[in-house]
């Protein structure tokens, strides 16, 4: 695995660390990291005194806590992040206010609706979450404190069909909208080995469980981002994965499709990738930031954003081709992005929740 091995969590800056991503973990500073990373301890599964069955409270300094993920819900936005707390938009994040009904305290990692009513999400102790009024209350239908892992990322095709992906290689699958879920080792073939590569040794150890840390769709296409440079794809909605070339060897913590069969793919020391054809080759591109890249979006088919460390953004305006970077003053990481209204993007991250107007190819 990489740098960060269990059970400690932490965040470096060599080519090969990078564990479990900033984006479902946290942004900041070390001392922020070490109260919110701390290793996980297995707990029983109703003890009333365990933050993680504790209802989230209602704090007026939410919308500016450690928020780590966003979701649209029909019109309205969703935000999750730190103690539970979930955060409801109906002004493309002008204002924001608290779900009514959330059972847990745990952090929140990620989220997903598959339309303006159905919605999961998902994070530490193997929490899943569900919501069937766009995100006003929601009830617990996994927990597994003594797994000793989180939950980083999730995807639904449906009301019906979803994925649940996270750390040390953990793989959820439901059929029945999230009431139940089945675990499964997650073991796709792996690429082929390079031309003029000796083939592997008959007695070679299996591979270890890598953090996967981003799953995305379009279509019946999905792909996952992990550790180690890792990326996979399925072309029948997750029945059957495969290894892709991999563009470097440090972590992955995002991928963003975009127009035809591109894709983007960013991770450790502002390192970005481009494929021309679903992942099968790659291109680096130039982004003149060492920060750790962390969630993009694409506005359109020409303006891409991606967001990382420090309030850095990546702009571009030609379909992925180049970008501009700039940096926000505060400094504040980003953990996730969302087109917003005309002209903006919807962030989260170490400063809550807030809205970047982008004019003439950048902020």
């Amino acid at each position: 695995m990489d740098a960060n091995t269990r059970p400690v969590y932490f965040v470096g800056n060599n080519e090969t660390s990078g564990g479990m991503g900033m984006r479902r973990f946290g942004l900041g500073l070390a001392a922020v990291l070490a109260g919110c990373l701390a290793p996980f301890v297995a707990q029983a599964q109703l003890d009333p005194h365990d933050a993680a069955n504790q209802p989230a409270e209602i704090e007026p300094l939410a919308s500016t806590s450690l928020l780590l993920d966003l979701a649209r819900a029909g019109g309205r936005l969703v935000a999750v992040g730190e103690r539970g707390h979930v955060l409801l938009s109906d002004d493309d994040g002008a204002t924001w206010r608290q779900a009514k009904s959330v059972p847990t305290r745990d952090m929140l990692t990620a989220v997903f609706f598959a339309d303006a009513e159905y919605g999961w999400a998902v994070g530490h102790d193997e929490t899943i979450l569900n919501t069937m009024d766009g995100g006003e209350t929601w009830t617990r239908s996994h927990f597994a404190p003594e797994s000793q892992q989180p939950l980083l990322d999730l995807w639904f095709a449906n009301r019906i069909s979803g994925i649940a992906v996270g750390a040390y290689g953990a793989y959820l699958t439901t059929n029945d909208g999230g009431r139940h879920w089945a675990s499964a080792k997650f073991t796709p073939p792996q690429a082929p080995a390079a031309k003029g590569a000796p083939p592997p040794a008959a007695d070679e150890e299996p591979a270890p469980d890598y953090h996967l840390n981003r799953i995305v769709g379009i279509g019946n296409r999905l792909y996952i981002a992990a550790e180690g440079g890792h990326l996979y794809r399925s072309d029948d909605r997750g029945a059957n994965w495969r290894a892709l070339p991999s563009p470097y060897e440090g972590s992955l913590f995002g991928l963003v499709p975009i127009r035809g069969d591109g894709l983007l793919a960013f991770g450790l020391r502002g390192h970005l990738f481009k494929s021309a054809d679903a992942g099968e080759t790659w291109t680096a591109l130039e982004t003149h930031t060492t920060a750790m890249l962390t969630d993009g979006v694409a506005i359109n088919d020409l303006r891409v954003v991606i967001g990382g460390l420090t309030g850095v953004l990546l702009v571009s305006g030609d379909a992925g081709e180049t970008f501009r970077l700039t940096q926000q003053e505060n400094r504040r990481g980003f953990s996730a992005l969302l087109p917003g209204a005309a002209g903006s993007v919807v962030v989260a991250g170490e400063g809550g929740v807030g809205v970047i107007r982008l004019e003439n190819g950048g902020p």
